[in-house]
């Protein structure tokens, strides 16, 4: 087979797979379009992890329609090669042919890139979005004794993961996924979490942050002070210490023992709770399906 064969049936490849692309992103351009509303508007609110399954729900259209593309383009080179269509480089000089079968080259492996990175993206997210589920999970079951729980609620300082209303207090749980392939501890001092392998420490200053602000925004709400108690989740690990004050790290199984870190200071008036219940409800719906 000689270069103008090849020139030929991958210039063909590619321009069908980038056709491909093309009608499957505005596909999905169109469907994001006039699918902005959802249904049962009033009643449906974010679940556990919903910013993350929505994420892995566009990555899964991104793999899909890259892998879409990668088997366009090997059908039609086959196709091309096999039945000899229109001799569209005929004539020209070799060298050129070369340059450009090395531009379709350097195209296809930049669509392997943007694949692997979705893959590596998609991996990355599902993690994140199980270790929240397992979170939000077992924060139901306390909910049924403490008050009600909430999934993504949005600050102006970034959106809290979980947080949990009740007549003894306000918690905002944040999640900190680390991967690891062999039991671990991690422990708690007064800036960052840190972890027995020695690597992913993790700063606590936006968690603080994040607490902070919705303290705020709930102190108006009721018009006068109230305490958020910071939790922090670190699923998959045991805990081994902890010297903050401020914060509380707990894992997926102990979780429960949130309940009873709290003083009479946390505790809140039946309409206070009701006010924060109605106001985060609002909040956390979901607007978009």
């Amino acid at each position: 087979m000689d270069i103008q064969t090849i020139s030929e049936a991958a210039t063909v490849a590619v321009a069908c797979a980038i056709v491909f692309l093309l009608v499957a992103k505005s596909w999905q351009l169109l469907t994001r379009v006039f699918s902005v509303h959802s249904n049962f508007a009033d009643s449906i609110m974010s679940e556990a992890a919903q910013r993350f399954r929505d994420q892995l729900k566009l990555l899964s259209r991104q793999q899909s329609t890259y892998l879409g593309a990668g088997l366009v383009f090997v059908v039609m080179y086959v196709a091309a090669t096999l039945f000899q269509g229109p001799q569209l480089f005929a004539g020209y000089p070799e060298w050129q042919l070369y340059i450009l079968l090395a531009a379709l080259v350097g195209a296809a492996l930049f669509a392997l890139y943007r694949l692997g990175r979705t893959i590596i993206t998609w991996r990355q997210v599902q993690f994140l979005r199980d270790a929240n589920i397992a979170i939000g999970h077992q924060l139901q079951r306390i909910a049924s004794r403490h008050g009600r729980a909430y999934h993504d609620v949005p600050t102006t300082a970034g959106i809290v993961d979980h947080v949990l209303i009740g007549q003894s207090g306000v918690y905002a749980i944040n999640v900190v996924a680390k991967r690891h392939f062999k039991q671990g501890w991690a422990e708690l001092d007064d800036n960052e979490v840190t972890f027995s392998t020695g690597k992913h420490a993790q700063s606590v200053v936006d968690i603080a942050a994040k607490s902070t602000r919705l303290q705020k925004e709930l102190c108006k709400k009721t018009g006068h002070n109230i305490r958020v108690r910071s939790v922090i989740a670190v699923p998959g690990w045991d805990i081994n210490d902890q010297t903050s004050a401020e914060h509380l790290l707990v894992n997926e199984r102990n979780l429960p023992m949130i309940s009873g870190w709290k003083d009479q200071a946390d505790y809140l008036m039946n309409e206070d709770v009701d006010t924060l219940q109605t106001y985060l409800t609002e909040l956390c719906r979901r607007t978009v399906t």
